[in-house]
């Protein structure tokens, strides 16, 4: 596991980095996109997609889960189901830690009490992006 990686993801996001670009951002070069369009594209899906919905670090996750797996458009389609259950794996995996998938839950919205703070979600993000991507990435 590239504990440099998962640092780098950290440092990213304390930079101002939204948690989905802290993620994406830290392994750009690893699946074949330059670190402005990573910035750019996961831009949309820091605080839950802007909503507090399913939180910015595992959406930066699930995107790379795509660049890693799709087949692209030369193959429409043939690999969606594939990549699917590879994003349900790493929900699993990242809620099993946090104990939610949605930002608005980790950050206590309705509570006011926080179960999993914002630069813990992106090292844990960070860290299954290692265990199920990287692998052979």
């Amino acid at each position: 596991m590239s504990e440099s990686r998962i640092d780098h993801a950290l440092t990213l996001h304390q930079k101002g980095y939204n948690c989905a670009q802290a993620v994406v951002c830290a392994y750009a070069d690893l699946f074949g996109i330059d670190e402005n369009t990573a910035y750019k594209m996961s831009e949309g899906f820091g605080l839950g997609m802007g909503m507090m919905e399913v939180c910015g670090a595992l959406s930066g996750a699930l995107m790379l889960a795509g660049l890693k797996n799709s087949a692209g458009s030369d193959a429409p389609g043939t690999t969606k189901g594939s990549t699917y259950k590879l994003n349900r794996t790493l929900g699993e995996a990242f809620q099993k830690e946090t104990g939610s998938v949605l930002c608005h839950e980790l950050k206590g919205r309705d509570t006011g009490k926080p179960i999993y703070p914002c630069d813990a979600c992106v090292r844990h993000g960070a860290k299954i992006v290692e265990e199920y991507l990287c692998g052979e990435a």
